[in-house]
């Protein structure tokens, strides 16, 4: 599996990344897993399954709505129904939803030439949901949304088989089980085939791995005492954002005693000297997600920092040198630490803390590595498989914590890590503090006294 980037444009004279074949693939994998089910149908809402099905967006601003569908048969390629005039714009602009590979989709009039021939209907189409209840439910918009999904399973011979779901509004799940439909979850078909990656969705993945690789460097340089947590996601963002981010999920950053316990949410602390400061970098590029934690030290790092760092950085090498096509998820996961070894009563109390998880169109796709479920549910590791491990520890001191992320993708005979800022050691951010006797040691306690053998009680 090749990790080589490229730049973010398309050019004539150069192969990047080949959207026409990303397209194919994809659907391709999502129609095998539909065979391989029980089901007949897959009606998604999701909307990241969404665009692994149609290879149709219409903004981040509509991830969260629940107002677009998609339903893919075993006997037609897929249909969106779209916001508004997304619909007529995929018309004009996504042709691959006028074509069809099954012949009971297809134009019987049509000239064609090859595996894809024109469709009897267009697979664009205005459609929508009940805007999360916010629709009056007596305008029956979950009725409707029932009535043009029968519609094609009648059509296509499969009004008795189950339709798989993945994610859906109790309304229309009501509808569409009062027009006789037999719903199921479905969500377990579309994990399966977002599981391995092809080519063209690891050179995506990575290439958003460098962007993050660029905003971490430049973090490193705006980090000093007097900066907010705000302030470092607002630098990252536009970092991401400049160089052509689709959409900047979140910037965790936690600082000083906010780190241990991880709150998971950046706030407007300002930064101090020798605080510990972690960061998780989430952001898209065309579709494809990272989720990236690297931790400094700023100014200087106190003894249990580093010591913290040196644990989780173990943890996460140990994890590393597993990753081959043939080893489980339990494999990984019986090298990390019991929650109870790091101050947590049980695995669900410290869960995502030692963590590994599937990236793709989405983060948190398959294979999950946690010791709540991977111990007595393991899953086989496969090449093209890409996913994330992440690792953590409490400072003794009571104070910080260690955070380190890296993403990976199984190769024939192990993995490669795609990302590439520096974390081997922990990173000294900020100023240089310059004392009578020379520059001030990287490995200093800021609480001053204990730099001294009498503060420490060894006098």
């Amino acid at each position: 599996m090749n990790t080589a980037t490229f730049g973010t444009n398309g050019v004539d004279w150069e192969e990047r990344v080949r959207f026409d074949r990303l397209r194919d693939e994809r659907l391709a994998r999502l129609k095998a897993e539909l065979d391989r089910s029980d089901l007949g149908a897959v009606l998604a809402f999701d909307f990241s399954n969404i665009r692994y099905m149609t290879s149709t967006h219409i903004g981040t601003w509509a991830m969260d709505k629940l107002i677009r569908f998609a339903l893919l048969t075993r006997n037609s390629d897929p249909i969106i129904w779209d916001f508004g005039s997304a619909a007529k714009h995929h018309l004009l602009y996504s042709p691959w939803l006028g074509e069809t590979t099954a012949e009971l989709d297809a134009d019987p009039h049509a000239p064609h030439h090859g595996a894809k021939r024109p469709r009897l209907e267009n697979g664009s189409r205005a459609g929508i949901s009940t805007l999360r209840g916010a629709m009056n439910p007596a305008a029956g918009m979950a009725d409707e949304v029932a009535r043009k999904i029968k519609r094609e399973l009648d059509k296509f011979g499969l009004a008795n088989e189950p339709l798989g779901v993945d994610v859906i509004e109790l309304p229309v799940l009501f509808a569409l089980q009062k027009a006789g439909i037999d719903v199921v979850d479905g969500q377990q078909v579309f994990m399966q085939a977002r599981r391995i990656k092809t080519q063209d969705e690891v050179t995506l993945l990575t290439q958003a791995a460098s962007m993050v690789d660029a905003a971490y460097d430049r973090l490193y340089e705006f980090l000093r005492p007097g900066v907010r947590e705000n302030e470092t996601v607002g630098l990252v963002s536009k970092v991401l954002l400049d160089l052509g981010s689709e959409y900047v999920e979140g910037v965790n950053a936690i600082s000083g005693e906010r780190c241990s316990p991880h709150p998971h949410v950046y706030s407007d602390r300002i930064i101090r000297p020798g605080d510990p400061a972690f960061f998780d970098i989430l952001h898209s590029f065309n579709g494809y997600r990272t989720c990236y934690y690297r931790t400094f030290a700023v100014g200087s790092a106190s003894p249990a920092q580093n010591d913290a760092y040196t644990r989780a950085r173990e943890y996460m090498d140990r994890a590393i040198a597993l990753v081959r096509p043939g080893a489980t998820t339990a494999d990984i996961v019986s090298v990390w630490p019991t929650a109870q070894e790091f101050g947590f009563p049980d695995e669900e109390a410290a869960f995502a803390l030692q963590y590994g998880h599937g990236v793709g169109l989405s983060i948190w796709e398959k294979p999950i590595f946690s010791r709540l479920v991977s111990l007595d549910h393991p899953e086989v590791l496969e090449e093209g498989m890409f996913f994330a491990l992440e690792t953590y520890w409490p400072s003794a001191d009571g104070i910080g914590a260690a955070r380190i992320e890296e993403e990976v993708v199984v190769t024939a005979t192990g993995c490669e890590v795609v990302t590439k800022f520096p974390a081997e050691d922990l990173l000294i951010a900020g100023p240089r503090y310059i004392a009578v006797n020379g520059t001030l040691p990287v490995i200093r306690s800021s609480q001053s006294h204990l730099n001294t053998t009498w503060g420490r009680g060894e006098a």
